[in-house]
């Protein structure tokens, strides 16, 4: 189902952008999500990015920090595992967006399909940004930013 600012209207807007997105992400299975501590700080942890049923969620440890960080502050950032060396098929990508946690039926659906170990925190996110950074033919850097409601914009520079 389609709702402002979920993985379905993002892949609906831009989706070559977000096949290559899902593509790195499903490239590897631990990536980093950025939160913010109570002190606003930043806090990096690894994290199973779960594209399913048109969204992106995030299955969490029972009172993990990093849950609690989203309790207190949704903000977040996910950035895709570069992986082995420094070719990053694909390029580098990003994820932005809240997160908010998921306590009804669709939790129950969840367990149904992926059977996480529990107990979890479950957080469905809303994307408020998608960049994606490579390097095209040797000689540019280019650059594609997805945001809600606009157009994709490309970047490219020598």
């Amino acid at each position: 189902m389609s709702t402002p600012g979920n993985w379905a209207s993002f892949a609906a807007e831009a989706p070559e952008l977000a096949a290559t997105v899902e593509r790195r992400f499903g490239a590897f299975r631990h990536h980093v999500l950025g939160t913010l501590r109570k002190d606003g700080s930043p806090r990096l942890s690894g994290l199973e990015a779960d594209f399913r049923d048109g969204e992106l969620w995030f299955g969490m440890m029972e009172n993990s920090l990093k849950a609690l960080d989203l309790h207190r502050d949704p903000r977040f950032s996910l950035q895709a595992n570069p992986g082995e060396g420094t070719g990053m098929g694909g390029g580098d990508v990003r994820i932005s967006g809240l997160a908010h946690e998921v306590r009804d039926a669709k939790k129950a659906w969840y367990v149904k399909e992926v059977e996480p170990p529990q107990p979890f925190h479950l957080f469905r996110t809303e994307l408020t940004e998608v960049v994606r950074t490579f390097v095209e033919d040797d000689a540019y850097l280019v650059v594609q930013i997805w945001k809600p409601g606009e157009p994709l914009r490309t970047v490219k520079r020598e």
